[in-house]
């Protein structure tokens, strides 16, 4: 009888550490989600640029003739894309093969998503804020770019396209204009 007093008194204290091990884990985490949030809202990411989305059709560099692609002063291949419900402008993005381009997106309205099929290309335009990515399409040839989030009731009809050209075709193209696109 001793011998069976002695074991559950190990299995209790046993189960009552395994109990004080789990609680602490849950605090723990339940901290972590804590400050994270706290500190997310009170000290948001040092990259974050805001714009003013009721705006954007009127100054800045989001105007209809900033729009598409084109060469900064630093000698970047530089993409501005304005979503808006429902499309994407310009309809038709067009940018040299092999080449570091900077896609600079933002939204006049809701959040729209934009993702470039057969990439990796995924992102989101926020109306207020400018989404900033790179990248590289090595293949010339035309690739589809629809909206991945929902937007309203014209949502599945929102798309563009991307079309990679050659870079001596663009370096043409971009010498007749400061701007271009396929549109």
């Amino acid at each position: 009888m001793n011998e069976a007093n002695s074991t559950e008194q190990a299995t209790a204290r046993f189960e009552f550490l395994w109990t004080i091990v789990v609680a602490a884990t849950i605090v723990l985490l339940l901290a972590v989600i804590a400050f994270t949030s706290v500190h997310g809202s009170t000290m948001p990411s040092a990259g974050v640029e805001v714009i003013d989305a009721t705006s954007l059709h009127r100054s800045g560099e989001f105007i209809e003739a900033n729009l598409g692609t084109g060469v900064d002063s630093r000698g970047n291949t530089v993409v501005h894309l304005l979503a808006q419900q429902y499309s994407f402008r310009p309809h038709c993005i067009l940018i040299p093969a092999g080449v570091p381009v900077i896609f600079r997106a933002t939204s006049s309205d809701v959040v729209h998503g934009l993702q470039i099929q057969g990439t990796n290309i995924n992102a989101m335009a926020v109306p207020g804020y400018i989404s900033t990515f790179n990248a590289t399409l090595p293949v010339t040839g035309e690739r589809a770019m629809p909206c991945h989030e929902f937007c309203g009731v014209g949502h599945a009809a929102m798309w563009a396209r991307v079309r990679v050209v050659t870079s001596q075709e663009f370096q043409t193209l971009l010498s007749q204009k400061s701007r271009v696109s396929c549109d």
